[in-house]
């Protein structure tokens, strides 16, 4: 058991396991993490908002300020360690880098993904194939808007911006699931819950080999000189864009796909704010932020000491897993009056950190909100749009929460 060494009034040294010095964290499990994790987190918050969780064999900082700090202090807590799962299956990218590599990886691909060259080049995309997809819906009264909707749509975009449309979207589909069940299986080597050793090896080899097909299809789209592969053109001659592709095929598909799935559910949930969406329309970007703020579809992101370092009240270790909680860092009654509440009108509600702080804020963040508030607008034209009571739907998950299926009715 690890253990910590704290002084007390008189100045003399204990030594004491963390799980004593910590233990509402060491009463939390990966199933309360799982299912509903909020209650626990502003617990934490409020008593221990830096604290040892036994579970996931490291820290977790659940406070707006403490998070926001974690996030900017690349010296102290870095995403440039060998355990770093998502490195270990795509090889090093702009999301495994801090530093001067960190900043040459991602230099290449800033102005492709600013907010002036997305609208530019993807929003008539973007809204022509939510529209499509919500048409595509509507005869049947009915439907999963997680599958029909918000996957379909983050999958076709990720494959237009990365020069991939005219690659089935299933195939497109089939890497990306691989890749991410490859990532989750490393992970489970951390003291997560997971496949045994073989089955581990198994989704190993089919990370392995999906990444290569990407590698194999991007190598041939890289040479075009125009069109959306045109970033990548760009980019390749600064970094290496391989594996920076497969992140942004990542964050891009995962993320957005649950962002979508979640803001609809909100709005859905609460018919006073539905209504007050459906009279203005311009709410919906600011009702896609107060839904990032509540559920985040990435709720943690990790990092990892490169020294001993006394944070929030906790001693925290060189090499020690330090991970921040985006979706507790959203309900700070600090930063944010009355947390709990979905409100479309929060005047703050983009102090949420649902895309990270610091110079890993997500990439992609100006085409996830573009593809959300997309989709959000679309599913509305849908009459009498609303939840079917016969299929509940909550978020779930440890680290991407997005519900496993969104049923909804409408009238046909």
């Amino acid at each position: 058991m690890v253990e910590v060494t704290f002084r007390d009034q008189n100045g003399r040294g204990h030594r004491a396991p963390r799980r004593d010095l910590f233990p509402l964290g060491a009463a939390i499990s990966l199933a309360d993490l799982d299912h509903d994790p909020h209650p626990w987190l502003a617990r934490l918050r409020d008593t221990e908002p830096v604290s040892w969780l036994p579970a996931l064999n490291g820290w977790l900082v659940t406070r707006h300020a403490l998070a926001v700090a974690v996030m900017r202090d690349t010296a102290t807590f870095t995403v440039d360690d060998p355990r770093f799962t998502t490195a270990r299956v795509v090889g090093p990218s702009m999301l495994s880098l801090d530093g001067t590599a960190h900043g040459r990886h991602r230099a290449a691909f800033t102005k492709g993904f600013g907010r002036g060259e997305i609208h530019a080049r993807l929003a008539g995309f973007v809204t022509a194939e939510a529209n499509r997809l919500v048409a595509g819906m509507r005869p049947a009264g009915s439907g999963d808007v997680r599958r029909s909707l918000a996957g379909p749509l983050a999958v076709a975009v990720v494959a237009q911006a990365l020069g991939l449309g005219d690659t089935d979207p299933r195939t497109v589909l089939d890497w990306y699931t691989a890749i991410v069940g490859s990532v989750s299986a490393l992970a489970g080597e951390h003291g997560s819950a997971g496949t045994g050793t073989g089955g581990r090896d198994q989704v190993a080899t089919a990370g392995a080999e999906a990444f290569g097909s990407l590698s194999a299809r991007l190598s041939a789209v890289i040479g075009l000189a125009d069109g959306p592969a045109s970033l990548l053109a760009a980019a390749v001659r600064t970094s290496p864009v391989i594996s920076n592709a497969a992140v942004i095929m990542f964050g891009g598909i995962e993320t957005t796909e649950g962002m979508i799935s979640n803001v609809i559910l909100h709005l859905l949930r609460h018919p006073a704010q539905l209504a007050l969406v459906r009279a203005d329309p311009d709410l919906v970007p600011n009702a896609v932020e107060e839904s990032l703020r509540l559920e985040p579809a990435a709720a943690v992101v990790d990092r990892y000491a490169t020294r001993d370092v006394t944070f929030g009240g906790a001693a925290i270790r060189r090499g020690d897993l330090v991970i921040v909680s985006l979706a507790g860092a959203g309900r700070d009654p600090a930063v944010f009056t009355d947390p709990g509440t979905f409100d479309v009108r929060r005047p703050n509600a983009r102090l949420n950190l649902a895309f990270a702080h610091g110079p890993h804020f997500c990439l992609g963040a100006h085409l996830a909100r573009l593809e959300a508030q997309a989709a959000v607008h679309a599913v509305l034209t849908l009459p009498g749009l609303r939840l079917d009571p016969a299929h509940p739907a909550a978020p779930r998950g440890l680290v991407f929460r997005k519900p496993p299926e969104l049923r909804v009715l409408w009238t046909a």
